[in-house]
């Protein structure tokens, strides 16, 4: 999971560095030469697309039985107060990107959150991650 500043811009993309093989960047390039691909990013991209693609359903099941929510699932101020005055904790499992909005103190989040998992970004305030780092599970 990757540890984002509340204050950034929420990303879009992230970076990935791969080794890869001489043989298999000349394919690559020779790929990009004939105009298969724009250039090597347009192919690794596409490469990691159709994987996904190929993998859809066995995604979807894990998804399911280890009940992540997919995409982006913002924790407000409002809804925590809510978990917290029902005497529960949130057990957070998000495939995408998670956020704890500004206006939540470390309290309140210790409070609400039982624990954590992103595979993704997570972005809270530095209070927020300090209150929640035994609690954040990579």
């Amino acid at each position: 999971m990757k540890l984002i500043d509340s204050k950034a811009k929420l990303p879009d993309t992230d970076k990935v560095t791969v080794n890869l093989g001489l043989v298999d960047l000349a394919q690559m390039d020779l790929l990009v030469e004939e105009g298969f691909y724009t250039n090597r990013t347009d192919f690794i991209r596409t490469a990691v697309r159709n994987q996904l693609q190929q993998h859809a359903e066995a995604i979807r099941h894990t998804v399911l039985r280890k009940r992540f929510v997919m995409g982006l699932q913002r924790y407000s101020r409002a809804e925590l107060e809510r978990v917290v005055a029902a005497g529960e904790q949130l057990e957070i499992h998000v495939l995408g990107l998670a956020t704890v909005e500004d206006d939540v103190t470390a309290e309140l989040a210790r409070a609400a959150i039982a624990s954590i998992r992103v595979l993704g970004a997570f972005i809270a305030s530095p209070a927020v991650k300090a209150a929640l780092a035994d609690r954040i599970h990579t």
